[in-house]
């Protein structure tokens, strides 16, 4: 008895180990994009699937410091949508909505309305987001 319940134990945590694996984590590819607006430069390195993406991103803010944390969201047919969580050039933390528009091998960084759900900072679902005047238009730089 001691001995079957030995054997189903490791079972048991073979398969949680195998299900809670990285399952997937090579059909994400690297891609990294770099924008220039007047005089500051962002940086946003990013790992994406057919569904998602996450990485970092960086605002050098010229002759002022940076903003610089981490990106994830969902990818839905061109569109990019998820939050940038990071920490300003004044030291403290923010969360921002996120949303590119995936457009001739270029990402267009859009703007808002910035409303709360749940806690949580997301674009007010009813005012379309604007991709004609981002801010920032990342173009992939080849590594």
């Amino acid at each position: 008895m001691v001995k079957a319940l030995k054997i189903v134990s490791l079972l048991v945590v073979v398969v949680l180990l195998s299900c809670n694996s990285k399952e997937g984590q090579d059909s994400y590819r690297s891609v990294l994009y770099r924008a220039v607006n007047n005089k500051d430069t962002a940086i946003l390195r990013l790992k994406m699937n057919n569904k998602r993406f996450y990485g970092r991103y960086e605002i050098l803010h010229y002759k002022i410091g940076k903003d610089s944390g981490d990106v994830r969201g969902d990818i839905k047919e061109n569109i990019l949508r998820g939050d940038y969580h990071y920490i300003t050039f004044g030291g403290s933390w923010k969360r921002v909505p996120l949303a590119l528009l995936k457009k001739d091998n270029k990402l267009i960084l859009g703007s808002g309305v910035v409303g709360t759900y749940m806690n949580l900072p997301c674009y007010v679902p009813d005012v379309p987001i604007d991709y004609k005047n981002g801010r920032f238009v990342f173009e992939e730089v080849k590594q």
